[in-house]
């Protein structure tokens, strides 16, 4: 199926580039399971031509599982042409999510190879070198990708889309209960008045930052894959995501762990 796993991510990766959508992989192409999903987002990076610098994980809370009927998070590759830098003015143009979500990232300073035991949280957490406050503003390339199904949804990068990663945190993270860390977000519109504000912790994350990390690095060892030294790790949303619209700012301020901001382009397109 190699051929048909390579036609796949090319569709996917055109709609990407290209800010459309389509309402499935066709028949000859869409991924009957998770594995081959997973076969489809590994050739992700060949076709693009743009390196892997990271994952993210999707579908880290309940109710984000319920919402796109998943029964577990999801990985996806973090391609380097969609960082941004911390304080870039990004565009929501062909982006139909129109949401930002604070997260957890951490940077790891040792790889976690591929090994036939689990990885324990001490070992993981032991390899990061840093953590940092960060935003994603996910999307996804399927119409209707509530409905799209789990391997689709893998297949499509589990709806990657771009980062902005914040300063390194202070080091007292590590002595930190970071399941309990509270975030706090603040949407402003075009005027400067607040839209609404949003708060979360790190308990969103499967239970914590740590805990959903170490989930991915046993997750990549089940694939082969593994982390990297300097690879990225974003942890999920702490939080609601923030619908947001362009022209909106936001800002998340994670107390002694930083505080962020990104603007999102006031294109013209109807608000609401």
């Amino acid at each position: 199926m190699t051929r048909e796993w390579e036609d796949a991510a090319r569709l996917l990766w055109h709609c990407r580039q290209s800010g459309t959508v389509i309402d499935g992989l066709p028949p000859t192409l869409r991924p009957a399971d998770a594995a081959a999903g997973h076969a489809i987002q590994a050739l992700l990076p060949a076709v693009a031509g743009t390196p892997v610098v990271g994952w993210k994980i999707a579908a880290t809370s309940a109710a984000g599982q319920a919402h796109i009927g998943v029964d577990g998070p999801l990985a996806g590759r973090i391609l380097g042409s969609f960082v941004e830098p911390m304080g870039a003015v990004l565009s929501l143009a062909g982006n139909r999510m129109r949401v930002v979500e604070p997260e957890f990232a951490f940077r790891m300073g040792s790889p976690l190879p591929p090994r036939s035991t689990p990885y324990v949280e001490a070992e993981v957490l032991a390899a990061v070198a840093s953590l940092h406050p960060a935003f994603e503003l996910p999307d996804s390339r399927f119409a209707d990708f509530v409905h799209a199904g789990q391997a689709q949804l893998i297949a499509d990068d589990a709806c990657c889309g771009r980062f902005a990663f914040g300063p390194e945190a202070p080091a007292v993270w590590r002595d930190a209960d970071l399941a309990a860390h509270a975030v706090t977000a603040v949407v402003t519109g075009t005027d400067g008045s607040t839209r609404y504000t949003r708060a979360g912790e790190g308990r969103a994350l499967l239970g914590g930052p740590v805990t959903a990390l170490t989930w991915l690095a046993n997750e990549l060892s089940r694939l082969g894959v593994g982390l990297q030294a300097g690879d990225w790790a974003s942890c999920g949303t702490c939080m609601v995501p923030l619908q947001v619209v362009p022209g909106d700012r936001v800002v998340a301020d994670y107390g002694q762990f930083g505080r962020i901001e990104i603007a999102l382009a006031d294109d013209g397109a109807e608000r609401s």
